[in-house]
């Protein structure tokens, strides 16, 4: 069977504010769960893209398998397979459990436990049923714990965008987060090593794919990239963590970029617009950040030190705002439903295989990084910047695109063409935080401290350009994976 549920995570506070005002007709029934999850020493069925879990419920016992665990943002439809069992034991003698299981059903063990207090409500809305559970509790993995509050929200009739309407609404009485981690996820979390600053993966993207369905597997990563780095970032002030959290908000901007083409929907521009916003209050600190390790004055130090406290304060208040919040709603809703695949507008595009896409994308952005920094030395700052821009989509475009092309010469190439592309990323990166360095330092009223100069060195920046100018050669002499 198919399950279509959209999770919202809330702060302790947020649940409970939640819980007492109880938006509903109705009172919620009150359960108490225990979950066992399963898998090998080796995590196979994680790997797989798989749970398997024993849950009790009173005196009764659910076995599940779940398809879909590690999925991005945006994948709200996963399949399940249910029976009921009279322990805590496994039962896989089903033909397709035993299929999907094939060469581990051997070797199962329970790997962590959720424990939790569910509040469960069943409402009517339009023509929607809908099942809400708040969930208070806690996952356990050996000797580590961590606290869960979240609701889920099930699909049992209608429109799944009755699902999004109802976390609006949510969002109005308790700050609610798209969820992007099931619970078996955050068991594994908890038994690797300490969840910090996440950088992006591979998206599975397969050659029979059209432009459309790549799109809305990559824009999906790119979501969870940006709740998992933000999560992160609600922990602790770490520099790593505002870095791939404003690499991820990069990524799905330049997604939206390079397939504009695609789309005549104003909700797009929407996002587009509101996701610039989002990157942008993240800049500043940021750029502290970046100054801070090549400071070398204690004093310019110390005072960096001070406006990276404020600065992560507005990051803090951008992030948890409710302006924040909505857009994530939105964009996960906007990608989800994909309403706009019934658009004639841009539908040739969208139907059109993804590897024939990519490539004219690539094509596209790679002529004009070639052509735009032929004479680079002698480009000035805001032209340097508009061609630092480019990169970042083809090198973004590359990374997004490179599971279409699979042989083993394309691989090859792709993870050389990366490697260039990196190198000159890099380059034109610091000659950016060398071209901003002034700015900022006047605004912070740094200019005139020990050391500030020192970050603002115009030998550093002839030594950056001879460099950059060898790593475009580099780039250029570099043989395209898709071609």
């Amino acid at each position: 069977m198919q399950e279509t549920e959209l999770k919202l995570e809330l702060s302790e506070a947020g649940a409970s504010s939640f819980l007492k005002q109880n938006p509903f007709d109705c009172s919620p029934t009150i359960l108490r769960q225990r979950s066992v999850y399963f898998d090998t020493g080796e995590w196979d069925l994680f790997k797989r893209g798989l749970s398997l879990r024993i849950r009790r419920c009173g005196n009764e016992r659910i076995q599940t398998i779940k398809s879909g665990d590690g999925s991005a943002a945006a994948s709200f439809t996963r399949a399940e397979w249910e029976r009921p069992v009279p322990d805590d034991s496994l039962i896989l003698d089903d033909p397709e459990a035993e299929a999907l299981l094939a060469g581990a059903s051997n070797n199962l063990a329970p790997v962590f436990e959720v424990h939790v207090k569910r509040h469960r409500w069943r409402l009517t809305e339009s023509d929607a049923t809908i099942e809400v559970a708040l969930d208070f509790g806690k996952v356990v993995a050996a000797d580590r714990q961590a606290p869960l509050w979240e609701i889920e929200l099930e699909m049992k009739t209608g429109s799944p965008t009755v699902l999004f309407a109802l976390a609006r609404k949510i969002n109005l009485i308790a700050p609610a987060y798209i969820g992007v981690l099931s619970k078996s996820e955050r068991g594994y979390r908890l038994l690797g090593p300490l969840p910090g600053a996440t950088k992006a993966s591979v998206t599975a993207l397969t050659p029979d794919m059209n432009a459309a369905t790549a799109f809305v597997h990559i824009a999906a990563a790119c979501l969870k990239q940006f709740r998992v780095n933000e999560m992160a970032l609600s922990w602790s002030r770490h520099a790593d963590a505002l870095h791939q959290t404003r690499v991820s908000l990069r990524r799905l901007r330049s997604l939206f970029s390079i397939c504009k083409s695609m789309f005549n929907d104003s909700r797009f521009d929407h996002l587009r617009e509101e996701l610039r916003w989002l990157a942008s209050a993240l800049g500043r600190a940021r750029n502290i950040d970046v100054m801070i390790k090549h400071a070398s004055d204690e004093e310019l130090s110390n005072r960096l030190q001070a406006a990276r406290s404020t600065a992560y304060g507005a990051v803090e208040a951008a992030l948890s705002s409710a302006r924040a919040r909505s857009l994530m709603i939105d964009a996960a809703e906007w990608i989800s439903m994909k309403d706009w695949r019934s658009d004639e507008s841009g539908r040739a595009l969208r139907v059109q295989p993804a590897r024939s896409f990519a490539s004219t994308v690539l094509d596209k952005l790679w002529k004009k990084v070639a052509r735009g920094g032929d004479s680079l030395i002698d480009l000035d700052d805001e032209t340097r910047h508009e061609l630092r821009i480019t990169i970042k989509k083809l090198r973004y475009a590359a990374e997004f695109f490179g599971p279409l092309y699979m042989s083993k010469a394309e691989a090859k190439r792709h993870k050389r063409f990366i490697t260039a592309m990196e190198g000159l990323q890099d380059q034109l990166g610091s000659l950016n935080d060398l071209a901003t360095a002034p700015d900022l330092l006047s605004e912070l009223d740094l200019s005139a401290v020990a050391g500030a100069e020192d970050l603002v060195s115009a030998a550093d920046k002839e030594k950056l350009l001879e460099d950059a100018a060898e790593a475009h050669d580099t780039f250029v002499d570099t043989k395209r994976f898709w071609r």
